[in-house]
């Protein structure tokens, strides 16, 4: 697999701080933009970015608080972050990029899709949460116990190492926001087209829930990755690849796009 190291940089926005990692690549007609979830980093991204960045133009981000930045004076909600993520793809000058989430990740880019579709031409939510049979934080942290067993004991490490860089305070500070997002309510607004991935194995994002979604949704589609767990992007990169490019393919962005809320 060909590798490159990517060009990195700090940007701040509004007192909060962002860490982009970008791999060019000038003759792709296609930008992906990474966001993680709650507590990690882009390096559980990785397997897929260095697939992606092979062909295409990638940008994976560390949000505020985590991945070593620093923690913000406040915790900001849904909404907020997703202003804040417009502003940085502002300042990049990404529009109609593929806008990828995982996790709590999926609501910062259905809400980010949201406020500025111009910046969107197609959502993808790979485990989204919360799932509303245990929307508690008690069931989340029995479902993250359970995920762990269907994890690689690499991914593991990653995982809890990141959540340890991270903290504790500023994990259980952004938790409420994560639980309290109606995320099923928010993609019926969606202009733009949704992808929702779900590991075959994951206890975090349900097969009804996640069905649920994809119905709620003007124009979505759901696929299973078999043999994952909630990291269906880290445990099966080739597969998650493959079903994005093929979603792209027989799903055309809206012409023309919209312009900012």
């Amino acid at each position: 697999m060909e590798r490159s190291d990517p060009q990195e940089r700090v940007l701040m926005i509004n007192g909060l701080a962002f860490r982009v990692l970008h791999w060019p690549r000038p003759s792709s007609t296609r930008t992906f933009v990474l966001v993680h979830g709650i507590g990690v980093s882009h390096k559980y991204f990785r397997p897929l970015y260095e697939l992606l960045a092979q062909t295409d133009e990638v940008f994976a981000l560390d949000l505020p608080g985590y991945a070593g930045l620093p923690k913000p004076d406040h915790s900001p909600d849904v909404p907020e972050m997703a202003r804040a993520l417009a502003a940085v793809l502002d300042r990049l000058g990404i529009a109609d990029a593929v806008i990828v989430g995982h996790s709590m990740g999926t609501q910062w880019v259905v809400e980010l899709a949201l406020q500025r579709p111009d910046l969107a031409s197609h959502v993808v939510a790979i485990g989204p949460v919360t799932d509303d049979h245990h929307r508690s934080a008690l069931a989340q942290a029995v479902a993250l116990g359970l995920d762990t067993f269907h994890e690689t004991p690499r991914a593991n490490a990653i995982v809890y190492g990141e959540y340890l860089r991270a903290g504790p305070r500023w994990y259980l500070a952004q938790l409420p926001h994560m639980l309290s997002y109606p995320i099923e309510e928010r993609v019926q607004a969606l202009t733009r087209p949704l992808l929702i991935m779900r590991g075959g194995r994951d206890p975090i994002a349900g097969v009804d829930w996640c069905r649920r979604l994809r119905d709620r949704a003007a124009d979505a589609a759901l696929v299973f990755v078999p043999g994952s767990g909630h990291l269906a992007q880290y445990r099966r990169p080739r597969a998650v690849a493959a079903a994005i490019d093929a979603f792209l393919r027989v799903r055309p962005a809206a012409v023309p796009p919209d312009g900012p809320r």
